[in-house]
Formats: structure tokens, C-alpha cells, sequence
């Protein structure tokens, strides 16, 4: 059984290498939203079993794309029988803008396990907001709520900014770690 498990969709490839990158910190099994926003069906187990799921998705026009949101929409059967009741989520996303509304994006996810009755947790990082931070740093995008990772409209999947990147892995062990902790 996964203990934890990321859940994503990956539009341009950018979000799928953030979430690789969160899986390895936090020994996740992967999930991918498909381009017509579906997920395998023994998939849906794997997510009921897991102690903990993080959720990753682009912000696309300031909110999740709508893969995401037929997944989330699919999830219902889920809520109806509380089965992520008492889990533990986290959440992260991406856009090409340094702000891009993504907190908009993370607000949705956190809101999306509340609705599981899930145990949201948050960043738990000081931001990097002195003179001399650079893009290299730990959350220099000042997130509390989940992980921001900026990608550049015109960089590959191989440019994602390394502080970005350490933020994810770092936000995915914590939420491993909450679970772990909660499960005793």
C-alpha cells in the first residue's frame, strides 16, 4: 500500500517533473490525470488507501484546468462515502507568472479536501523575502498555504527553478511526515 500518493495533471510536462519531484521526497506513488481528465480505475483504490495525497495541477486562467476538475468532480463518490474521511492532503501548483492567481488554485485544493473532511497541511516555510534572495532559495514565492513553482512561459520542463524544486520536495516530506505522525 502507497502511504502517500500524488495525484496531477501535467499539461506541458512542467507540473509531471514538480510531482516526480515531489513523489521521490516523499516515497509517493504517482497518479496521472490523463488529457481527458480521467485516472485508471484501480486508481481510485490506491487513493483510499493512502494515508496521505498530495495534489499538483498547473493554475491555468486562475484556477485548476479542468482535468483537475473532473477528477475532482469524479472524487464525489468518495466524498459520498467519506472514504478520505480523516486523510491527510497537501497541495501544489504552477503557471508561468511569479503570482499568476495560483493561491486561487491552492485555496481550490485545500477546499476540495475539506469537502473529504481531510486534514489539510500547509507549508510550514519561512518565505525568502530579503534583498539578497534569489530564485535558488526555498520558497521564494512566499507560499503558506501548499507549494508555488513558477515555470517560465518559454522554459522546457528541465528549467523549473531548483528553489521552486526543493520547496516541493521539502512541503511533500512534511505532509509524508503528518501522516506518519497521525497514524502513530
Amino acid at each position: 500500500m502507497a502511504k502517500t500518493v500524488v495525484v496531477y495533471y501535467s499539461g506541458y510536462g512542467h507540473t509531471k517533473v514538480i510531482a516526480e519531484a515531489a513523489a521521490q521526497a516523499s516515497d509517493a506513488q504517482l497518479i496521472a490525470i490523463d488529457a481527458d481528465g480521467n485516472v485508471p480505475e484501480h486508481a481510485w483504490d490506491t487513493l483510499t488507501r493512502a494515508q496521505a495525497i498530495i495534489f499538483g495541477t498547473p493554475t491555468y486562467m486562475g484556477s485548476v484546468p479542468w482535468q483537475f476538475k473532473k477528477f475532482a468532480d469524479a472524487s464525489s463518490k468518495k466524498w459520498f462515502t467519506r472514504e478520505w474521511q480523516d486523510k491527510v492532503f497537501g497541495g501544489f501548483t504552477n503557471s508561468a507568472s511569479l503570482n499568476g492567481d495560483k493561491q486561487v488554485t491552492l485555496i481550490y485544493l485545500q477546499t476540495l479536501a475539506s469537502q473529504h473532511g481531510g486534514i489539510w497541511v500547509s507549508l510550514g516555510m519561512l518565505p525568502a523575502n530579503t534583498k539578497s534572495a534569489t530564485r535558488d532559495d526555498v520558497n521564494n514565492l512566499g507560499g503558506s498555504v501548499g507549494a508555488l513553482v513558477q515555470s517560465p512561459s518559454d522554459s522546457s520542463v528541465e528549467e523549473v527553478p531548483a528553489g521552486d524544486l526543493e520547496t516541493v520536495r521539502r512541503y511533500a516530506k512534511r505532509v509524508s511526515d503528518v501522516a506518519k505522525r497521525l497514524q502513530g
